[in-house]
């Protein structure tokens, strides 16, 4: 089977239990690669605000750790989830960590990079904290690069409730 929108995909929550993305049917969803010792980690603050003014409206923030690049990730999902929680107060849903390039790409991150290719039309994730917004049809409408801050989305995020 061919995924023809994000709804096709399921994924593990960071306690283990299958989330299914077609849960999140009709919403606006962010989907951010994470690292919990990044440079860029100080954005969970930022994406947590978006969650909070947003996720009453239909936004839904879902975070997926990954190890990837230069192992800013090597906790277990149990530690990655107390760090989130504890140092950022995350509350948005956060995935079990996989990986989001290479032959071992979770299918999902496989999907959204060939949807929203990269600068030069290049599909890999470069680093952490790479953004996909995805509009309430299921289809990716942008890709962002990880320095391109949570607030700096609210233009894109406000424009695709509206729809």
């Amino acid at each position: 089977m061919t995924a023809t929108s994000i709804y096709d995909f399921e994924a593990l929550s960071i306690t283990g239990k299958p989330a299914h993305l077609s849960s999140q049917r009709g919403k606006v969803l962010l989907i951010v690669n994470t690292a919990s010792a990044c440079g860029f980690t100080p954005q969970f603050k930022g994406l947590e605000q978006l969650w909070k003014d947003y996720g009453d409206q239909g936004l839904v923030i879902v975070g997926f750790p990954s190890n990837e690049f230069g192992a800013q990730e090597p906790g277990a999902n149990d530690e990655i989830a107390t760090f989130c929680e504890m140092n950022y107060g995350v509350s948005f849903p956060m995935m079990a960590k996989v990986q989001v390039n290479g032959a071992q790409a979770h299918p999902l991150w496989q999907w959204l990079k060939a949807q929203a290719p990269g600068l030069l039309g290049t599909e890999g994730v470069k680093w952490n904290f790479t953004k996909f917004l995805v509009g309430r049809n299921g289809q990716v409408l942008k890709r962002y690069a990880p320095n391109d801050t949570p607030e700096s989305l609210r233009k894109d995020i406000e424009k695709a409730l509206k729809t």
